[in-house]
């Protein structure tokens, strides 16, 4: 049916749930995932030198589930009680395994994400990865690298997306900036990362 009604398009490798959870569900796990959380402030190295990342981060997941991306060394803080839960419910409806999560925490409009893959080798050739939205609604982007074709997801308080196949391989993704956006949004990306050597 997709390809009836895109016909040639590129389609990313993605299952969309913009419901998934209920309003007032996702309001009260945003209130617990603020107040649970260390979240802190990362840099990173650009040609300007070395910038705060337009936005605040956390990392949790099981013991070794070690991630390192733009430069950042991410070992993983223990799982928060709501965190948890949620990782379990994104199991169930991704049918994949996850070992830590990268919380990323949108304080404005201003706070955003650029074009970039979550491709890292310790991720897989085919990495599951299943991002629950709280808070603000916010764009999500997907831009496909041969053709440019770029689809875009309004990713709502309590919305599941869930990446998959060959999709960090051939699109990029970002959460544009959006000034007019009023309230935070925190964004949960659910993952397997195998350990280091």
């Amino acid at each position: 049916m997709i390809d009836d009604i895109f016909g040639d398009i590129p389609q990313p490798d993605v299952d969309w749930y913009p419901n998934w959870l209920s309003s007032d569900a996702a309001m009260l796990i945003l209130e617990h995932v603020i107040a649970e959380v260390e979240w802190k402030q990362d840099t990173m190295y650009t040609p300007a030198g070395l910038t705060p990342l337009p936005r605040l981060t956390a990392w949790q997941g099981d013991a070794g589930a070690v991630y390192v991306y733009s430069g950042i060394r991410n070992t993983p803080l223990a799982w928060t009680p709501t965190v948890l839960e949620l990782k379990g419910a994104a199991e169930a409806v991704s049918r994949a395994r996850f070992n830590s999560v990268l919380l990323n925490r949108y304080r404005t409009g201003n706070d955003s994400m650029g074009w970039h893959a979550d491709h890292e080798p310790e991720l897989g050739a085919e990495p599951v990865i299943a991002s629950v939205s709280l808070g603000a609604a916010r764009r999500f982007d997907l831009r496909h690298n041969k053709t440019g074709a770029v689809q875009s997801f309004q990713l709502t308080g309590g919305s599941l997306l869930v990446m998959r196949g060959r999709t960090q391989a051939e699109w990029r993704h970002r959460v544009p900036k959006e000034p007019s956006v009023r309230g935070e949004r925190i964004n949960l990306t659910f993952r397997f990362v195998s350990p280091r050597s």
